[in-house]
């Protein structure tokens, strides 16, 4: 199993003036520990299960560049970006411009959207949730044309493009990973096994089921199942001094039974170094082994 670190909460004790240094060294400390992926969020607004709105949030692909800057090898994402908070040709290009730039190493995290907060805040339409699965059923094909050899028009309901020329191209071959993010079992586990190689799924009760219904989606469109990375999250909690390290190695061994390939979470008492480091020390190499 491989461990992602996911930055979600940004309001660290040295301010904003500090934010870039501070999240550099966090970044910087996670590739050397050796964290398959570093994610953030994509939000305008913090998010109420970390904190109020007025908390700092950044936006996600100007700090993932940034990040690519600072790292080597860790793989680069957000953890997911909502369909309708930019149009899929730009989406394509901003995956595209982070894979090039960073060797190869940007992931698409893509989902339905969910925050009629922000977006009402700054504007943004919010469409219903029928349409904004429509919109991220066509996103999904729109950026794997774009990914492709064919650059001729792209038509359907709510996108329509002329010539879906992308040049460079992304490094990552056939195309950077995709990861679909949520559970829902009628239509985002049925477009992860359509179009998706990653799922993100929560660590719940629910967890094997949900498993399940993906597995049998994709039976039914012909796709193996283990082509599909499974990735979960779960909060890297190892206590302030590390004293929780022998209940997360736990967890993640139940997570590595039910067939997970990748935890990704946070790390609560961030931007403290020494607990990243102690995670890479105590925590990943148990589960790699698993």
């Amino acid at each position: 199993m491989k461990l992602g670190l996911q930055i979600p909460d940004l309001t660290w004790p040295n301010g904003a003036s500090a934010l870039g240094a501070d999240l550099a060294a966090v970044a910087r400390k996670a590739d050397e520990a050796g964290f398959d992926s570093i994610a953030l969020m994509d939000h305008f607004f913090q998010i109420s299960v970390v904190g109020p709105p007025e908390n700092d949030m950044i936006e996600a692909y100007t700090a993932l560049g940034f990040l690519a800057a600072h790292t080597e090898r860790a793989k680069l994402l957000t953890v997911v970006t909502g369909v309708h908070y930019r149009e899929p040709g730009l989406l394509a290009k901003a995956i595209t411009t982070l894979d090039v730039l960073s060797g190869g190493r940007a992931i698409l995290g893509i989902g339905a959207g969910w925050n009629e907060e922000e977006s009402r805040g700054l504007g943004f339409p919010f469409p219903s949730t029928a349409e904004r699965f429509e919109r991220l059923e066509e996103t999904l094909r729109y950026v794997r044309q774009m990914w492709s050899d064919d650059d001729g028009p792209f038509q359907g309901k709510h996108y329509q493009a002329d010539r879906l020329m992308n040049v460079p191209q992304a490094l990552s071959k056939p195309h950077p990973p995709i990861m679909i993010g949520g559970g829902g079992e009628k239509k985002t586990l049925r477009f992860v096994a359509k179009y998706g190689d990653m799922c993100n799924l929560f660590n719940g009760p629910d967890l094997e089921r949900k498993l399940g219904v993906l597995k049998q989606h994709c039976e039914n469109e012909g796709r193996d199942y283990a082509e599909i990375t499974k990735t979960v999250y779960h909060t890297l909690d190892i206590g302030p001094k590390g004293e929780k390290t022998g209940e997360l190695n736990d967890a993640l061994g139940k997570l590595a039974e039910l067939g997970v390939d990748v935890a990704i979470g946070s790390i609560p008492g961030l931007p403290d170094l020494d607990l990243v480091e102690k995670i890479g020390a105590d925590v990943i190499p148990v589960a790699e082994k698993l």
